[in-house]
């Protein structure tokens, strides 16, 4: 894809300074992000550069300093297995899971510890899920984390999504694993509300980068849901809008919405940290963060 240089966010820094103030000081439970991971495209680039990668930036220091994190599980769209697995090594391979690319996009780094005994106790709690050593960090994990944990100073693994599960299970796997928020674990799903990647090639093969139109649209609408909460619209979402499949044609980056918004409980709220979504035809960057601030 394209990088995005040069784009501006939407008062974003702004907002992050007011959620600052307002995420408390100590909290015994831990918050809930989804996240955009960007595209290969922005890798080498700067937070400087990237409005999105310094969004994260800014949002790691607050949780940092608001929260004791004790180790992050990412949800990414980028392990996609038959079953659920949970990664539980102490040292963790980063995955250049993309092609073509020239050499300096390879030479990123990201030194990234395991939390083996943290990941082993998802296992205890969904016994269905499985221990493997067979994965790492790939690039819905790490191009994220660079960012929103540039220090690299908090364990971090990755739990899989079955692909060929139907949404409410991905939903309700979410719920289960709501008492590792109470034990320091800062929940991430990776993915992105609008990703059709054909579309996306059709384009920019040709040198157009415009959105189609409809993204939007169908962006304004995920919003609505989300404020008011109509799960169940977002659950069935290939069917409750017509605009459901064109948006997400395959599971994989819609479906880790599901694992945070079944990790909600009544007294969270949603912030939209990152709204300036639309920049590329059939893409979302659409990204919020779920928690208690009363």
């Amino acid at each position: 894809m394209q990088a995005m240089i040069g784009l501006t966010t939407m008062g974003t820094l702004g907002g992050l300074k007011t959620l600052a103030d307002a995420l408390p000081k100590q909290s015994k439970k831990m918050p809930v992000l989804f996240t955009s991971h960007g595209s290969p495209m922005d890798i080498p680039l700067s937070k400087e550069e990237r409005p999105f990668w310094n969004t994260l930036y800014e949002l790691g220091k607050v949780l940092q300093t608001k929260y004791e994190i004790k180790a992050a599980l990412v949800i990414s769209a980028h392990w996609c297995t038959k079953g659920t697995f949970v990664n539980i090594s102490q040292e963790q391979t980063q995955i250049y899971d993309y092609y073509g690319f020239p050499p300096e996009y390879y030479n990123v780094k990201y030194h990234a510890k395991g939390a083996p005994g943290i990941a082993q106790e998802v296992t205890k709690i969904i016994p269905s899920v499985h221990a493997t050593e067979d994965w790492g960090l790939d690039h819905g994990a790490w191009p994220m984390l660079m960012h929103l944990i540039p220090n690299a100073n908090i364990p971090i693994f990755q739990m899989s999504i079955d692909y060929y599960a139907k949404p409410e299970y991905h939903y309700e796997l979410g719920k289960q694993l709501q008492s590792l928020r109470e034990k320091g674990i800062l929940i991430i799903g990776s993915g992105s509300l609008i990703h059709n990647l054909q579309l996306v090639g059709q384009k920019l093969q040709r040198g157009d980068y415009t959105p189609f139109g409809w993204e939007l649209e169908y962006d304004h609408w995920i919003k609505q849901q989300l404020d008011n909460r109509n799960f169940t619209n977002i659950i069935n979402y290939e069917t409750s809008h017509k605009l459901g499949k064109l948006a997400a044609p395959t599971p994989d980056h819609f479906v880790p919405v599901l694992y945070s918004l079944g990790l909600m409980d009544k007294k969270d709220e949603i912030k939209h940290f990152y709204d300036h979504t639309i920049n590329l035809p059939a893409f979302s960057e659409r990204s919020f963060m779920l928690g208690d601030w009363s």
